[in-house]
Parts: structure tokens; sequence; C-alpha cells
């Protein structure tokens, strides 16, 4: 559904605000669909949901009617086809709970976690609500004065104004824009910092390995994880950074390729998968601090499921 959608400009006006990396993304991508000749500086430009195309669009264009276009066409992604799988999962595992006991299927997944009910579930998220949500409007209350201030003259921000808004917000009080940090944030760079932070924390050296282990497409690294001190091979994963809308979901995860398990004498491989911004005409991936942010996330999780100390599957890494 994601790559389903895509909407082509023609009209610099429909692009303006949209930063330089953005516009060579767009522009790239209305090339390989066809378009001859395209350029960032004059287009046209292709826009899309995933979110390197989707993000930079919802936060810099300034043309509000393609906000919205993108918008709504990113909330209601696959709505026909999976309303009626949704209605018959929740009617399965409402069968499912009856026969086990239950009164619902909530009580089924709380059995085997740390919250005592259901209802301890709802009081929470009811306290969360009541401490959140009054910050909430205030919050939105000074970004709907500050957006008035400078130029928004609608009745009130609607929902494809706030992540626009909310930019221009930030780049007033801090005095910089994010597109600024890009330039430090090559993914080589990236990759340098995070794996001698994982040295310093965790005494392992992190080398790449290509070659040494079959890979799904071009994009795609494998890393070995070696004991600093020893050498010793601990572990292993694959990172695809990149996003690729044509044949690859978006979002961000730490996939289980190998457990560790002293029986079978497995050693754990990992699948680390962004979503980041891809390498654009020759040039190297440029980050935005999110992706960066991103990339630790899912790092932090493999680390997990990598160092484990527990023997045994069933208990190891992400499943302990």
């Amino acid at each position: 559904a994601t790559k389903a959608f895509s909407l082509t400009l023609t009209e610099p006006a429909q692009v303006d605000g949209l930063p330089p990396s953005a516009l060579a993304l767009a522009a790239s991508r209305a090339a390989e669909e066809g378009e001859e000749g395209a350029t960032a500086e004059s287009g046209p430009w292709r826009l899309g949901l995933d979110m390197p195309s989707y993000l930079p669009a919802m936060k810099f264009l300034r043309d509000r009617s393609v906000r919205e276009a993108l918008y709504r066409a990113f909330v209601t992604r696959a709505g026909e086809v999976n309303a009626p799988l949704i209605r018959q999962i929740l009617q399965i595992k409402q069968e499912q709970a009856s026969i086990l006991g239950f009164g619902s299927y909530a009580e089924v997944s709380i059995e085997r976690k740390m919250a005592p009910s259901v209802e301890a579930v709802y009081d929470l998220t009811e306290m969360l609500l009541a401490k959140a949500f009054p910050a909430a409007q205030k919050e939105l209350q000074q970004l709907t004065e500050f957006a008035t201030a400078n130029g928004f003259d609608g009745a009130a921000l609607a929902l494809w104004d706030v992540s626009f808004w909310s930019e221009r917000l930030s780049e007033h009080t801090f005095g910089f824009e994010q597109e600024e940090l890009r330039p430090y944030f090559a993914l080589d760079n990236v990759l340098d910092g995070l794996f001698g932070l994982c040295r310093r924390l965790y005494g392992v050296e992190i080398v790449r390995s290509d070659g040494e282990a079959e890979v799904w497409h071009a994009d795609v690294g494998f890393f070995k994880v070696l004991d600093e001190a020893s050498g010793e091979h601990l572990a292993s994963f694959f990172l695809d950074p990149y996003a690729r809308p044509e044949n690859k979901r978006g979002g961000a995860w730490m996939g289980v390729c190998v457990g560790r398990s002293k029986v079978l004498d497995r050693k754990p491989v990992a699948y680390l998968t962004c979503n980041g911004s891809p390498p654009v005409d020759g040039k190297p991936s440029l980050m935005t601090f999110d992706e960066v942010t991103t990339l630790f996330h899912e790092t932090g999780h493999g680390l997990q499921h990598m160092l484990t100390k527990v023997a045994h599957a069933p208990a190891a890494g992400i499943s302990g």
C-alpha cells in the first residue's frame, strides 16, 4: 500500500521549502519512473509515503494542499483492504479467548505479562491521559499562536499542518535547521561512532565481513561481533539501512535470524533493518538525526540478542 501511492509534482511552487536532499531524492525517483531529464532544480519531483520522502514533505513543504494530499494518502493506506481482515482477526481472537475460558483476548494476552489485570492497564492509561492531555493542549495552543503570528491564516491547525509548524517553531527556538546536521551523519561516519560506542560499553569489536554471508540486496552489509580482548567470534548481524519503497515495508525493526543455543552450538545472528535516506546520484547517504536515533535504537535490540549470556534459546536474548 505504501508503494502503490505516488504524487508527481511539476511546478516549483509545489515543492517550495523542500530541502535539497529531499528534492534530489524526489527527482531521482521521478527519473526512475521514466521522467527523462528530471533534476532537483527543475523537476519533475515524485513524492511517496516511505519515510525518507514523506517526512521531509510534511515538515518542509509550504504548499498546504500538497501536505494534505500526502497526509490523507498516508493515513488511509490499504484501509478498504484491511478493514474486513481486522474484523475477522478480532472475531477469531474472541473465539480463542472463549475456548480458553477467558472473557476477552486482552485477558489471554495479559496472562503472561507483568500487569496484574486488564483493568490495571486501563487504569495506567487513564492516569497517563490525565497527566499528558493538558500538556498536549497547552503545546498545541502555543504552536497555533506561533503559526498565526508567522503567516498561518486558517481557523485551526489541521493534522497536516502540525509537523510543518512544529519544525518552524523548532528552528525559531533553537536557531538551526535539522537539515544542517546531515553532512555530519554520513552512514559510514555514524557506523564508526556506533561501533566505537559498543566497544567502550561492551568490549566488543564490530567488523564488516561482506562476502562471508549471502545477502538479499546490494545495500545489505554483513558484520561480525568479536570479543575485543580475545578476538572470539560472538555473533553476527545483517544491516539493511536504506528505504526501498518498491519492495521493502516501512518502519525499522530488529529480527532474529539465528538464536543462541549451547545445545545446538549456535551463535546469535540478527537482522537490523531501517528505512533511512538512500544514496542519491552517487553521493553517500546523509542521515537525519531521527534516522541516526533509529539506527542506535535497533542496534540496542540487536545487542540484547547477540550478547546474551543465557545458554538456552527459549530464554536467550530478546526471548528472555
